[in-house]
């Protein structure tokens, strides 16, 4: 009887999905498990197999929890607005809606065939009218509540995609979809007041189990920093600049000033600007500059001087002179900056461009430092600042900004580098955005009973390049009667870009028939926060922040009942192709989970997906490694069909205990490739020993695979003469009573002079050694008092303590 995938997999898919076996229901009596996957674009190319180390991963968790008697929510969807799938479409000819219905078919079947267990039932689309009319209805209540407001600004434009993209969508100047080099275009914009939960989005940061990579990537996007606004008068002009800083401390080192060459006071002084044309020609060609661009650390830093301005420092009446620069920001903080070449390493590099003077006003606590090469950015004490002088550096801060704040001259402030986002999208295949907009009403929101405002059919969806959508061109559609006058009105034509539809996309799951609510409150209640939420780390500060602010509005609104959506998240590690390249079509190095399929069967890439290297890390796919896991699963089948009907010697049950115990503490710390790898030593243990094995230890090894191999298991449990799918199983319990722990005898050294033996389970790892050793009497008597460097254990040898 030889393993034969092709005839099993199919044959148990079928029946799993007639019995509807991965099921959630709402309110059982088991604990409930909610693992999400970050749904897929459903492009046109398909899944590739780096898709899969992430879905094959959730799976193996859910099938794990389920044999733990947890109820599971294991759903999937579609995110298919926004610029992935039109692109795809106006690249192909093909209606989006066409190309959208297409695409999903065929990812839905490579999901099936692959043997993913998810809930069908719940199965979403963010294209579907009765999904987005909850997008919709989710807008209309941050407009209510003054979190979306429309504004003409300068924003990111693709001139490839045709539309305006927010500063998370810009990557080293360029468009993060196209790689297209983006520009400033001055549109009205839908933007989202997110900045109004800044404080809310770091501070919760801290209560959740996600990698430190990530945290610290949004704490940086959002980038709350405290410290004072500063006024410098405009000499004779009546006007003045206001600087933020956090470093009122060198104050007395201020050189000079810059303001954003978008700033308004160019304009309003143009007639005290002696040398003003040389000043708007530097002002236009910033326009052309993205702001990553503008801010870069590589970036050679220009600017011009206002010839004919000086500003007043406020702690000493000195005159400064005043700059235009692009590196300075007109929307980060107040758009202009005051300038301490001494102290701050982008002033030192203008300062010495312009020969500008460079005044030391704080030295190191060492009194060593020197500006004669760079700047010196730390605290210290200061000197050169008159009555301040040998005050350090934070009691000066507290001292130079309490008296400018008496003086009137400066105020306590808390800046952020995340901006409002802009919402809005000049492209067709998006959700319309229910507002119109009246001559008399102004703007006015749609109401429930009007929602979903539907997409219109058109032929013609390219982007027009104009600043308005191809949506502006259907006069039927656009012109409409005001929902409050009566009157003649236009609707919205803008669109709402890709990223609406996945920031509740996860609420959907549990409620997606629910017409009359975005989510029953019970069914949220009973299954919220996500327990794991798996993708790629690419999403830190796009769908991942902007999910937690919607997520934190609907909790203030009392739509959800947790503050935080995901509670526990993991990033995948990429999939490089044969030539260790990133996968994608271009360059012709996609690798296709079918073709695997085909000729090894579904498990043989789901267990390999698992065994090519850590989960979180990037890792090669090689041929080679594919075709050993498939003799692995033929070993594993054909040690199960010969195996006797009898129990197992002692030392196999001994061995079996011990790779459930193994097994189940790494899948609770999501290591997959180790496990896979103590499935491969047991079966070459009891390969040597087959006649001391019995249908026990086969039994609970089955069940120990089932979650990566699920089709073989399933076939074998039904070869092996049992009842009922090994799917509802419940997971093995290690037995310790019946694991033989073989003893060893470590030397222990502290820096490499031996101090004591001492006696160790066979298996003892570098934590549990740690902890021994450091409860040891003798060797406590050694390191009491000392700081421990490092702990070297050698397995089976010694262990040396380096103090």
């Amino acid at each position: 009887m030889n393993y034969n995938p092709k005839e099993i997999e199919r044959k148990w898919q079928d029946k799993w999905e007639k019995e509807n076996i991965n099921h959630a229901e709402d309110f059982s009596d088991k604990q409930k498990y909610y693992v999400l996957d970050m749904f897929p674009y459903p492009s046109g190319v398909g899944l590739h197999v780096g898709h899969f180390k992430g879905y094959v991963a959730t799976d193996i968790v859910s099938r794990y929890k389920r044999m733990q008697n947890f109820e599971v929510l294991h759903p999937i969807g579609w995110d298919a607005f926004g610029l992935p799938a039109e692109n795809f479409a106006i690249k192909t000819g093909i209606h989006p809606e066409i190309t959208t219905e297409k695409n999903i078919s065929n990812i839905k079947e490579q999901m099936k065939i692959a043997g993913l267990s998810y809930d069908w039932d719940r199965e979403i689309n963010t294209t579907d009218p009765d999904y987005y009319k909850w997008t919709q209805w989710i807008f209309l209540k941050l407009y209510e509540n003054g979190l979306a407001y429309k504004k003409r600004l300068p924003i990111n434009w693709c001139p490839s995609c045709k539309t305006g993209l927010a500063n998370e969508e810009v990557v080293d100047g360029k468009c993060e979809r196209c790689g297209a080099e983006t520009t400033k275009k001055d549109i009205d914009q839908w933007i989202l007041r997110i900045t109004a939960y800044a404080d809310r989005l770091l501070e919760d940061l801290d209560n959740l189990d996600w990698p430190d990579k990530i945290k610290e990537m949004q704490r940086n996007w959002i980038g709350r920093s405290e410290g004072w606004e500063v006024d410098f008068e405009i000499k004779d002009s009546g006007k003045r600049v206001t600087v933020f800083t956090t470093r009122i401390d060198t104050l007395f080192g201020c050189s000079y000033v810059v303001i954003a060459p978008e700033s308004h006071l160019i304009p309003e002084l143009k007639d005290s600007i002696e040398n003003i044309d040389e000043v708007l020609s530097y002002v236009e060609r910033s326009k052309n500059k993205s702001d990553l661009e503008r801010i870069s650390e590589v970036k050679d830093k220009t600017g011009v001087e206002l010839k004919g301005l000086k500003a007043i420092n406020p702690i000493n009446g000195k005159e400064v002179s005043v700059f235009a620069a692009d590196y300075v920001l007109a929307s980060y903080g107040t758009g202009s900056v005051m300038a301490v070449p001494a102290h701050d390493e982008r002033d030192y590099e203008f300062a010495k461009k312009y020969d500008l003077p460079i005044t030391e006003v704080v030295k190191s606590k060492g009194n060593d430092s020197s500006i004669e090469e760079s700047a010196f950015t730390g605290d210290g004490f200061l000197v050169n600042s008159d009555i301040y002088s040998e005050m350090d550096s934070e009691n000066a801060r507290k001292a130079i900004g309490e008296n400018l704040k008496e003086e009137g001259f400066a105020r306590q402030k808390v800046n952020y580098k995340l901006h409002d986002w802009p919402f809005s999208r000049q492209r067709y295949w998006g959700e319309p955005i229910p507002i119109v907009h009246c001559g008399c009403c102004g703007m006015v929101p749609l109401s429930l009973d009007d929602l979903p405002l539907t997409l219109p059919h058109v032929d013609k969806y390219e982007p027009t390049g104009t600043g308005e959508s191809p949506l502006a061109a259907i006069d039927s559609w656009v012109n409409v009667k005001c929902p409050k006058c009566g009157g003649p009105a236009r609707r919205e034509t803008n669109t709402m870009p890709q990223w609406a539809g996945s920031c509740w996309y996860y609420l959907r799951y549990l409620d997606n028939k629910n017409e009359a609510s975005l989510v029953d409150a019970n069914k949220e209640k009973r299954w919220m926060p996500v327990d794991l939420y798996v993708g790629g780390a690419e999403h830190a500060v796009l769908h991942l922040l902007y999910s937690r602010f919607w997520h934190k509005f609907l909790f203030d609104i009392g739509a959800v009942s947790t503050k935080e959506p995901f509670q526990k998240l993991r990033n995948i590690g990429l999939v490089l192709a044969h030539d260790g390249q990133k996968m994608s079509k271009s360059k012709g190095n996609v690798i296709s989970p079918d073709s695997v399929i085909e000729e090894f069967g579904a498990d043989t890439l789901r267990v390999y997906e698992m065994f090519m290297g850590p989960f979180d890390q990037a890792i090669g796919w090689n041929e080679q490694g594919v075709k050993g896991v498939n003799r692995f699963l033929n070993r594993i089948w054909d040690l199960a069909v010969e195996t006797e009907n009898k129990i197992s010697s002692d030392d196999i049950i001994s061995e079996t205990h011990k790779l459930v115990k193994k097994v189940t503490n790494d899948l609770e710390r999501m290591k997959f490739n180790t496990p896979v790898a103590f499935f491969m030593e047991y079966i070459n243990l009891v390969y040597e020993k087959k006649k001391e094995i019995g249908i026990d230890s086969i039994s609970i090894l089955l069940k120990l695979f089932t979650p990566f191999a699920p089709h073989l298991c399933e076939e074998l449990w039904q070869v092996l003469g049992n009842d009922g799918s090994i799917l509802k199983q419940d997971w093995p319990v290690c037995r310790e009573d019946l694991m033989k722990q073989e003893k060893t005898i470590l030397i222990v050294q502290i820096n490499g002079k031996v101090r004591d033996k001492m006696e160790f389970d066979g298996g003892i790892d570098q934590e549990e050694a740690e902890r021994v050793v450091r409860e040891n009497e003798v060797i406590r008597k050694w390191i009491d008092g000392k700081e421990i460097k490092n702990i070297i254990l050698v397995k089976g040898k010694l262990i040396n303590i380096v103090v």
